[in-house]
């Protein structure tokens, strides 16, 4: 026969482990919770950041309109717009698109928005502040990150557009009297990938009325619930179907498309378009005798 203590101290024993492992539970809720308030500060943090470092105050001029937006993703990227005027003749519009997520890419995509804008008050070509841009971030860049980035400089007397693509998404235009078109200009390396590369500029000449819509990879990456993306050529149809409306409204046409395509599935990344329209510049009249 057993010893009549023995279930008693099994039974103590059983207590024992039970307590262990509900104070061992209590203990991984309470790291799990902790973990989570973290990260969603983290997450409060970076899209205070990101959406602080975007300007929200949209020029009023005659000889061009021009409206920007982000939707934020859950998870913050690293996306940017910013525009603004170099002098009085000449208005830089940029979009990029920073690996990573979180804090990290807030920061970086801030370093990348300070740099082009320092380095654009001395310079008007859009390859040559890529290069200086590049430079100085490659020479304080630990972890490796880097920036997709379209940056235009247009003269607005004259309707000259000059441009550099430093592996961001191909640009639409809509030229007067056609439809939006993606226009596959050269693609240079990402900002910071690698030191001394070298970028190419490139010129268009906006006439009266032309539009160019620039966007980052969240927008033709939009995926569904069945994992389709909603790719370039629905982005294309999208602008088509809004062609002739404001720049507010063809990114409102952008983004109610794409809303519509992905319907239940979660946003995985930001969605940022950026819309210009010149409109001329009329010239006054040459003084006469």
């Amino acid at each position: 026969a057993h010893p009549l203590w023995l279930p008693v101290a099994a039974l103590a024993l059983y207590l024992v482990a039970l307590v262990e492992r509900y104070i061992r539970t209590a203990r991984e809720r309470q790291a799990l919770a902790l973990e989570k308030e973290r990260l969603d500060t983290e997450l409060a943090l970076a899209t205070r950041i990101q959406a602080n470092s975007l300007p929200k105050d949209f020029p009023e001029r005659e000889e061009f309109s021009l409206y920007a937006s982000m939707s934020p993703a859950k998870e913050v990227g690293g996306d940017l717009y910013d525009f603004f005027m170099i002098d009085d003749d000449h208005l830089a519009l940029v979009i990029g698109d920073v690996s990573g997520k979180g804090v990290p890419a807030a920061l970086f995509m801030m370093l990348a928005v300070s740099l082009i804008h320092h380095v654009s008050m001395g310079e008007l070509d859009p390859a040559k502040i890529l290069q200086t841009v590049n430079a100085e971030i490659c020479a304080r860049n630990p972890e490796e990150m880097f920036v997709t980035v379209w940056l235009g400089i247009l003269e607005i007397s004259s309707g000259k557009l000059m441009a550099a693509n430093a592996g961001h998404e191909y640009p639409a235009l809509k030229r007067p009297g056609e439809h939006f078109e993606l226009l596959k200009d050269r693609h240079g390396f990402v900002v910071g990938g690698m030191d001394g590369v070298r970028y190419r500029s490139y010129e268009l000449q906006l006439a009266p009325g032309e539009k160019v819509f620039v966007y980052t990879d969240g927008v033709p990456e939009a995926n569904n619930v069945s994992e389709e993306l909603f790719g370039a050529e629905r982005m294309v149809d999208a602008l088509r179907d809004c062609e002739d409306g404001s720049p507010a409204q063809v990114l409102e046409g952008v983004r109610n498309a794409v809303s519509k395509f992905i319907g239940e599935a979660p946003q995985f990344d930001d969605l940022t378009m950026l819309c210009l329209q010149y409109n001329g510049c009329e010239k006054a009249p040459a003084d006469e005798d």
